[in-house]
């Protein structure tokens, strides 16, 4: 009897654990969530300079929604002015309004910010007050426990007016749903005029029927924006907007800015100029205006909780293109039906790559990261194809997507080599843009921070001549390549180290040092089209970096004309700005990656390089904020993490990275330890996490390093690569297994610790068993 009862209680809790076990896949498979539900777009959502210690500020990422690439991102705006180029900072308590513009991540003022749509009640305020001060104009506080934000969605609560206010977008345009009070007063206002880092310095309205209004907003450099107007962008935005609600009269103010006064970020945020704004005139009825600081408003009688909707369709080629782009994009007042079909765009987009395995914070910091990497470079064309060419006229190409925002200092290193993996199109769709703008604008050179036709000039390098030569390396170049020649060596003989063999002040060793790798990458292109002749010249440039390594101090040094070295600072290699753009020199210095060999000679040694590296990696601040060693709060180290791959301690690459992953990323406002800069921060954590990333674009090698997750699979194009997917998977992975033991590729063992873009893109597994402790052996 006793055994039959032992019997039983085996077979029992056998069943049970059965049980158990169905019950936590039940569970898993219930609690598994789609790419979108994972985005948290409020990561990185602060421009605050105080809790980065440093002037650069945090992410600098906007909240509101948008879609894949798209060129509309309906967005709360906390701030006009200061450097601020998203127009939204959290620890802000007040939202000046909703615009339908915004920029990614970046400083410099920022740009667009444009088409502001503010929800009041009570009467009319024309200017947009101050924060903190209650009643100085049309902003309102906010509730940040009603603040939401995910992928293709916003909404918060305007206390002020007591307006909940939610906002989803299309790729051209977009819809925001207000929820009032009951108020005789209720309003929907536009100002026309704002922009983030100054002002609109022209604006045109007009009436079409009682729900529908349509214009222009003109921003100039005397408006200020990119640069404060340095950027020398000048646009014109064009709207085409309709009300759910017809309004029986459609209300306008206008400013009276005196014509001597100035227009850039400085003046439009003193307190004459708000004040002039203050009291511009208001005219209760137009059909068609135009001036120099205009605004919009319909006004309503609203019982509670009526719903008001608005949505504008944006272009920049024409009120017309608005107009069809609105209709082709929102075809009924459907808020729900919109914001779903975002998400579904969203989900396609991110199953790029898909993770598993790991913590649900690192999928939320994983997918949001793999978001921000597919804010930009966004859409410029309309739904038909036309465009406003850098000549200000119109072309439409049948060949590519024209684009804009190309942050080219930035997003060579990781951005566009990620690209090259998930999405190839837009790669050369970004090169046709940058081709095509040459032409229009009839330069003998390409543009190294592009950002709606403007020659920006921002940062320094050549950037675009890594972008080009990477996609002839990889076989995924759909441009033409003799034109792409043509311009890479215009731009390598303009701005480069030409025959004297290095850059002068100002940054003489992060020009050198950057011009050398794209004088590399010229000489590459060069190669592929058996143009020999030129191969041999760049290639001799591609050395220049020699020319600056100063053998008394062991480093790299600035040069005057002359040829006589720089002043050696008594701080050293530590000296911020020393030679160096946003950096010191130890920083800097890192950066040869065509020819790491040879820096590595020139440095000593592996040995001598890793016990450097060390050093540079030991003395980093716990939380990884800007520091004067291994600053990841900025690119130009962004590589060296992976140079330990180079010098025979991959382990070592291993460890670090994964650091980096848990220290300088989290699923948190604060959540990026510098700025998002156009989808470059992001992307390096897409990569890294992903157990892959390369250090040198326009070679093939893709480093190999300790993924975040247990498996990454890759969707592959099918225009581009001869595989359908490609999958990391590591086995015995977790925060504490965090180095490569061994290692099979489709099976076959594998001790490498570098692969080639080739292999990936022809499909297949890559499978990294993982320990607690370094196998040494691996990858030598």
């Amino acid at each position: 009897m006793k055994h039959c009862i032992i019997a039983l209680m085996t077979v029992f809790g056998f069943l049970s654990a059965c049980r158990s076990e169905h019950d936590k896949e039940h569970v898993a498979e219930k609690a598994a969530l789609s790419p979108a539900e994972y985005v948290n777009p409020l990561i990185g959502a602060s421009t605050s300079t105080g809790k980065a210690g440093v002037y650069h500020g945090l992410g600098k990422t906007f909240p509101g929604a948008t879609t894949p690439y798209g060129l509309v991102q309906v967005s709360p705006n906390t701030i006009t002015g200061g450097d601020n180029g998203s127009g939204y900072s959290f620890e802000h308590t007040s939202i000046e309004g909703f615009a339908f513009t915004q920029m990614s991540g970046v400083g410099w003022y920022g740009d667009l910010g444009n088409l502001l749509v503010t929800p009041t009640t009570g009467a009319l305020k024309t200017a947009r007050g101050k924060e903190g001060v209650a009643g100085s104009g049309y902003r309102s506080n906010y509730s940040k426990k009603d603040e939401k934000a995910s992928a293709g969605y916003y909404a918060t609560t305007l206390t002020d007016y007591n307006i909940k206010a939610e906002m989803t977008a299309a790729p051209h345009s977009g819809m925001l749903r207000f929820t009032f009070p009951e108020d005789k007063k209720s309003r929907i206002q536009i100002d026309l005029a704002r922009r983030v880092g100054g002002t609109s310095t022209r604006q045109y309205v007009k009436v079409v029927d009682d729900h529908t209004i349509k214009g222009w907003m003109q921003c100039t450099p005397e408006g200020g924006g990119w640069g404060n107007g340095d950027g020398h962008a000048e646009y014109t935005v064009y709207f085409y907007a309709q009300f759910s609600k017809p309004f029986k009269k459609l209300g306008a103010w206008k400013a009276d800015i005196p014509k001597d006064w100035k227009r850039k970020r400085e003046d439009i945020e003193n307190d004459r100029y708000q004040a002039q704004v203050a009291k511009a005139v208001v005219m209760d009825s137009v059909t068609e205006l135009e001036g120099d600081h205009l605004g919009v408003f319909a006004e309503y009688d609203t019982k509670k909780d009526e719903q008001v909707l608005f949505r504008s369709g944006i272009s920049f080629v024409s009120m017309d293109g608005a107009e069809k782009n609105l209709q082709k994009e929102i075809t009924s007042w459907d808020f729900d039906a919109l914001h779903k079909q975002a998400v579904a765009l969203w989900n396609n987009a991110l199953s790029a790559m898909t993770v598993s395995g790991g913590r649900d914070e690192d999928k939320r910091i994983f997918y949001t990261a793999l978001y921000h990497t597919m804010i930009d470079p966004r859409i410029f064309a309309d739904v038909d194809g036309s465009f406003t060419g850098g000549d200000g006229k119109i072309h439409a190409s049948a060949n590519y997507t024209r684009r804009t925002i190309f942050s080219g200092w930035d997003v060579f290193r990781s951005q566009f080599p990620l690209q090259s993996i998930i999405n190839p199109k837009l790669v050369n769709d970004v090169v046709n843009s940058l081709l095509s703008l040459a032409d229009e604008r009839k330069k003998t050179y390409l543009e190294r921070w592009e950002m709606l036709n403007a020659y920006s000039g921002c940062m320094i390098g050549n950037p675009a001549l890594s972008v080009i030569a990477d996609a002839s390396a990889k076989g995924i170049a759909r441009f033409d390549k003799d034109k792409a020649l043509k311009y890479a060596v215009q731009t390598s003989n303009q701005f480069g180290n030409g025959e004297r063999g290095y850059t002068v002040e100002p940054f003489g060793i992060s020009n050198t040092l950057e011009y050398a790798y794209t004088e590399w990458c010229t000489a590459n292109l060069a190669k592929s089209l058996g143009k020999e002749d030129i191969a041999a010249v760049f290639d001799k440039r591609g050395q220049s970096y020699r020319n600056i390594f100063d053998e008394s101090e062991g480093w790299f040094r600035p040069k005057d004309k002359s040829g006589n070295w720089q002043p050696w600072p008594k701080e050293g290699r530590l000296k911020q700005w020393y030679g160096s753009i946003e950096a010191n020199a130890y920083q800097q210095g890192w950066f040869v990656p065509q020819d790491i060999p040879g820096m590595v000679t020139l440095m000593g040694g592996k040995e001598k390089v890793a016990a450097d590296l060390a050093v540079f990696f030991d003395k980093v601040p716990e939380n990884m904020m800007w520091n004067d060693y291994y600053n990841h709060a900025n690119e130009p180290v962004h590589h060296v993490p992976f140079l330990f791959n180079h010098v025979g301690k991959p382990w070592l690459t291993q460890k670090w990275t994964r650091e980096i992953c848990r220290r300088a990323y989290h699923n948190s406002v604060e959540g990026l330890v510098g700025n998002e800069d156009v989808g470059q921060m992001s992307a390096w954590y897409v990569l890294a996490a992903g157990g892959l990333y390369q250090v040198c674009p326009g070679k093939n090698r893709f480093e190999i390093t300790s993924p975040v997750f247990d498996k990454v699979a890759i969707r592959l194009d099918p225009n581009y690569a001869k595989g359908k997917a490609f999958n990391i998977i590591a086995l015995k992975n977790s925060p504490t297994n965090i180095y490569i033991q061994s290692a099979k590729l489709n099976g076959k063992a594998y001790n490498k610790c570098f692969i080639d873009y080739n292999e990936i893109t022809a499909g297949g597994t890559l499978e990294l068993t993982m320990g607690p402790k370094p196998n040494e052996s691996f990858g030598d």
